[in-house]
């Protein structure tokens, strides 16, 4: 893996508030649909994914999807698949910041790529999902997600926007988890206080400002006021602000308040 290119003093000069808010749509909920999964197809790789073996160590993951006919591909500077939007820089800039401010130690010599449908998944407790709404899930992915989840996995869904990209992930979660239904979380959630405290949920989404940011969560048993499961940045794309942040693209605070959003999601799910 190439080394990260965040100037990590720039990126923490200033961990102020969000600039003022930003225009946007409502946000409405569609009902569900039915998820017809799809055969596997060959994953498109348009570039090497490198992994790290498993020693223990907190290892960033991102998980590889079966996209099938629903794929919306990636706006990445190589046009990746969804599932690999941002990748590598958002992983390797997000793991240096997370070694930088936290004591948790995590790999720094490298990310991994995991397939949905593959039990080893089950070895990391934070998985990352790139581009959800893209997602035609097979039988095994949604087994295996059920059960890491179950077992205590934690996914971060991110990069997805639109009703009908809302309506393909809340398919797949209803599926994933019958009887639960997401929430819209609010600024209390013991989530955005694991670490640093959040002080606005209106974080501006990088691409697409028509949209209004959401945050969403999958609660265990449906109970809100148990472990949250899964966390959506509804509307938004956190991981562009990671894979951007040391070029010049975004402003400086608002690449901060995307790094404690991440941050905190990984204290939360190593403290749950």
């Amino acid at each position: 893996m190439s080394a990260s290119r965040v100037t990590l003093p720039a990126l923490f000069a200033g961990l102020g508030t969000l600039a003022a808010g930003v225009a946007a749509l409502a946000v409405a909920r569609p009902g569900s649909i039915a998820v017809e999964p799809v055969a596997a197809i060959p994953h498109a790789t348009p570039q090497e994914f490198p992994t790290v073996s498993y020693d223990g160590t907190f290892t960033f993951v991102r998980v590889r999807f079966n996209a099938g006919r629903r794929s919306f591909g990636g706006f990445g500077r190589a046009r990746n698949p969804g599932w690999a939007h941002d990748y590598p820089y958002a992983d390797e800039n997000f793991i240096k910041i997370l070694d930088e401010v936290t004591l948790l130690g995590p790999n720094t010599e490298g990310t991994n790529v995991i397939d949905a449908g593959d039990p080893e998944l089950h070895s990391y407790p934070i998985a990352y999902v790139s581009e959800p709404g893209g997602w035609a899930p097979t039988q095994a992915e949604l087994d295996n997600i059920a059960a890491y989840l179950g077992k205590g996995g934690f996914l971060i869904l991110d990069d997805f926007r639109s009703n009908r990209e809302w309506a393909n992930v809340e398919a797949i979660f209803n599926v994933v988890l019958p009887g639960h239904s997401f929430r819209i979380l609010e600024l209390e959630e013991p989530i955005f206080n694991s670490f640093f405290q959040i002080e606005t949920l209106d974080l501006p989404p990088p691409t697409f400002p028509q949209y209004r940011p959401i945050f969403l969560g999958l609660h265990e048993d449906n109970d809100p006021e148990g472990r949250l499961m899964v966390i959506a940045n509804f509307n938004n794309d956190i991981g562009d602000y990671w894979e951007y942040s040391d070029m010049g693209y975004y402003p400086i605070d608002l690449s901060n308040e995307a790094y404690k959003f991440g941050v905190n999601y990984v204290i939360y799910a190593m403290n749950r």
